[in-house]
């Protein structure tokens, strides 16, 4: 069995919160009194990490995801060496560089050439392997112009190249790496990502914490779910990641429900238009209430009520009805909307030579959409049923809205079927099979 490059066992990190009244209090009388967090109170301290244990085999790629706030960025620290654990063990064998804040000690007054001088020593080569190393670094780096200059004439971009220069060809045995690769232009990005996998097949141990779970899933072997501080999967790239898309579905979904119920039981009577919004659209319920509707539902194609769903996927659109006297002159029509209003789709039974008979009593009118072809992003609804001279009924206007999730991020609103296809003197590897998101499991 490989043996392992990182093992953490029981892993914690507290921080101390800055608090006013003791902004004066000093490392001596800290010391003093016996501890620096001891004698503080639960909400003086902030624990970043709390009780994460993993291991890391050697010549693994390893990820690390998770929201804002995880506690992704302070597991790095810990295993750069920057801070230490407040409890729990953790152990690297081999070399560390870090790619995580670019650039971070070089000196602005000072010469690029001086500080990958300075920066490749405080990284552990010695002055002979700078010197031999010197031309590779500013080559990659793309400053050969610029390297005589001070740094603080440097862009911020130029600044971070240096800085990604000097660490990847420190040659460790443990690579660091976080959401640092927008560090220059698309071609910079490329030649990183090629540097990386170089690493790759060299067998090193990369450690990656991004928010690109494609990335996450081209390229680890492993990966670390983290929510909190605390471990919330572990394992199977495509399995975790998974798990993570169906989690932040799952909130955005419990989100849009509570939303909805919280506005149907706010509009239990009719109301006039609400007020202006996105561009224009206006959000609001009114009509004479003749017919009314009573309910809406989005089901999937079990049957089940949900408010995200993943392109390809049937969408059907479920709305009760009551009349509580016979009705014949009547129209039932949808309209959806884009977040910032823009009409997407607009039908009706009228415009589809639907001919209305009769209405009486409660009812159920369904819309199915058996091949939901819309890109990423969110969707509001119109609901509305009406005369055929247009006077309305009862007419919902926004008051409900889905989600539409993706592994491809294309721009638009309509996602048509299409295929590629390449003849002549082209050649293009395929994309690689993407996990289904199954944003529908209990």
């Amino acid at each position: 069995m490989t043996a392992p490059a990182v093992v953490a066992r029981d892993l914690a990190k507290v921080y101390r919160r800055f608090l006013h009244q003791n902004q004066f209090r000093t490392l001596k009388s800290a010391l003093l009194t016996g501890s620096l967090l001891s004698d503080l109170t639960v909400d003086q301290t902030f624990t970043a990490l709390d009780g994460v244990s993993f291991e890391v085999p050697k010549g693994t790629t390893f990820g690390v995801i998770g929201e804002n706030g995880s506690g992704k960025s302070t597991l790095l620290k810990l295993l750069a060496g920057i801070t230490k654990p407040t409890r729990g063990s953790l152990v690297v064998d081999g070399r560390v560089s870090a790619l995580i804040e670019l650039g971070a000690g070089f000196h602005p007054e000072i010469s690029g050439r001086e500080n990958v001088a300075i920066n490749g020593i405080m990284l552990g080569l010695t002055r002979r392997q700078i010197e031999e190393r010197f031309d590779e670094i500013v080559a990659f780096a793309e400053l050969e112009r610029f390297i005589d200059a001070p740094v603080k004439t440097y862009s911020s971009g130029m600044y971070a190249r240096l800085g990604f220069a000097v660490a990847i060809h420190v040659d460790p045995e443990v690579l660091l790496i976080d959401e640092v690769l927008a560090v220059g232009d698309e071609a910079f990005t490329r030649k990183c990502l090629d540097k990386i996998g170089e690493f790759r097949r060299r067998g090193k141990t990369i450690l990656i914490v991004t928010h690109s779970l494609g990335l996450v899933e081209k390229m680890c072997d492993d990966v670390l779910w983290l929510r909190k501080g605390q471990v919330k999967g572990q394992g199977d790239p495509k399995r975790v990641v998974d798990e993570y898309l169906t989690f932040v579905a799952g909130g955005e979904e419990a989100l849009l429900a509570s939303k909805q119920n919280h506005e149907a039981a706010s509009n239990g009577a009719a109301v006039e238009e609400g007020p202006e919004s996105r561009h224009g659209y206006r959000e609001g319920r009114w009509g004479t209430r003749e017919v009314e509707i009573t309910g809406v539902r989005l089901l999937d194609a079990r049957g089940r009520e949900r408010h995200v769903y993943v392109p390809g996927e049937k969408l059907t659109l479920a709305l009760a009805v009551r009349a509580d006297e016979a009705v014949e002159d009547f129209v039932f029509g949808i309209g959806l909307f884009t977040a910032d209003g823009v009409n997407a789709y607009g039908t009706n039974t009228h415009l589809e030579d639907w001919k209305s008979r009769q209405i009486q009593g409660t009812a159920e009118v369904r819309l199915e959409f058996d091949d939901l072809r819309l890109v990423e992003g969110t969707y509001l609804l119109d609901v509305a049923v009406h005369r055929r001279d247009g006077t309305p009924y009862d007419y919902l206007r926004g008051q409900h809205s889905f989600r539409v999730k993706s592994h491809t991020k294309d721009v638009g609103i309509y996602r048509p079927s299409h295929r590629w296809s390449f003849s002549g003197g082209v050649r293009l590897d395929p994309p690689q099979p993407r996990p289904e998101l199954d944003l529908g499991e209990e």
